[in-house]
This record gives C-alpha cells, sequence and structure tokens, in this order.
C-alpha cells in the first residue's frame, strides 16, 4: 500500500506547524521548526501570502499528515463523513481517529502513527483476541485493541508507553490497562476531545464542495 516514504520534517516546515511526526523531537525542543520556521526550498523564507484556495489546502494537507493519509483515501473519507448525519469535518476527524494505527498510538504503543502503522502491519496487534494487520481497520465502540503477548517486550513500545504523557495525555475516550497493554474503545470523541488537532476541519469541507 502506498505511504509517504520522504522527510516528515519537510511537510511540518511546509504547514508551518508542529504536527507532532517525529515523537521524541516533537515534545523535547528539538523539532526542526525550533530552527528553521519557514517553509522549505530555495524560496521557502520569501513572504508570500496564501488565497482563500490556498488556505483551505493547506487545512486539508495538514489533516493529510496527521494522520498519514494519501489523497485517494482522504477522499473516500470525505465521502463517507459527508454521508452522514452531523457536521462533516467533525465526522472527518472522528472518522480518521477511529483508525486501527491511530487508535495504537493513542493507547501509547507507539511514538508516532507512522510507527503505529508499522506495529500493526508486523502482526503485533490484536482486536478482541485476533490479529488484526490493517491500519485503516475501523476500531468500534466497545471493541479492545492489545499488543500481543510475544510482542511486549519490543523496545519502541517502551518508548511510546513512557511518552505517552509529555505527548498530550490519555484520552477520555479510551480505557486503557496497562498490565494487560490493552485500550478499550468506549466510544467515538467528541470533537472537544480532540482539542490537540490543531486544524479548521471546516475549510476542508469548504475544499472539498468548491
Amino acid at each position: 500500500m502506498a505511504r509517504y516514504r520522504g522527510p516528515v520534517c519537510r511537510l511540518e516546515r511546509r504547514i508551518g506547524k508542529n504536527l507532532h511526526l517525529k515523537g521524541e523531537r516533537s515534545i523535547n525542543g528539538k523539532h526542526p521548526l525550533e530552527k528553521r520556521n519557514y517553509p522549505p526550498g530555495q524560496h521557502g523564507q520569501a513572504r508570500t501570502k496564501l488565497s482563500t484556495y490556498g488556505v483551505q489546502l493547506r487545512e486539508k494537507q495538514t489533516l493529510k499528515y496527521i494522520y498519514g493519509v494519501l489523497e485517494r483515501q482522504f477522499r473516500r473519507y470525505f465521502a463517507r463523513a459527508d454521508r452522514f448525519k452531523g457536521v462533516t469535518g467533525t465526522v472527518l476527524i472522528q472518522l480518521l481517529e477511529s483508525r486501527l494505527d491511530n487508535v495504537v498510538y493513542r493507547a501509547g504503543f507507539a511514538t508516532t502513527r507512522a510507527q503505529a502503522r508499522q506495529f500493526v502491519r508486523h502482526n503485533h496487534i490484536e482486536v478482541n483476541g485476533k490479529k488484526v494487520n490493517i491500519p485503516s481497520y475501523h476500531v468500534r465502540p466497545g471493541e479492545v485493541v492489545r499488543v500481543r503477548e510475544k510482542s511486549r517486550n519490543v523496545k519502541l513500545l517502551q518508548e511510546g508507553l513512557s511518552l505517552l504523557e509529555r505527548k498530550g495525555g490519555r484520552k477520555s475516550f479510551l480505557e486503557y490497562n496497562e498490565e494487560d497493554f490493552s485500550v478499550k474503545f468506549l466510544n467515538v470523541p467528541s470533537r472537544e476531545e480532540l482539542d490537540d488537532i490543531d486544524v479548521n476541519e471546516q475549510l476542508v469541507v469548504e475544499l472539498y464542495s468548491r
């Protein structure tokens, strides 16, 4: 399956925000934005004024980069969100939050969503006692996501758990069980519970409604 393989610091510099794509470096003051707070490239330091379309596009790209999905997959998520009742932008973020790789990240089993994706692909995760290796798997309320017993000594897993509190803390829509290396997905999160997602999702809706 296709995924972005380039340097993620360039993505964050292009957006101008810390999207927490760098794990430990995102919270210890060594983030690339601390040194070069301007877009990458030869003309990165030139002053530019974004058009309305440019602002909308930047918000869409921000949301894509945060959750690590590419354009075609992101469009499918938007089309699905548009069919649901409720605020389309909020539903879109809720669908992205329900991805298995995101739940693994929120549980503290990985330092970044990209690392969580790799954890899932490498068969370290099970849902309701069954192995699942599809990062986009839609986790439903009541389902339990657990690290497989033979995978609990992985070094990166321990690093993720140690960073959990420092990178935003626990989320109220997850029930954490540290002894069992598992979380229970209690409910679909509200927008207020996702205050660490610094995106104006309404601009994304306006972009796709053009």
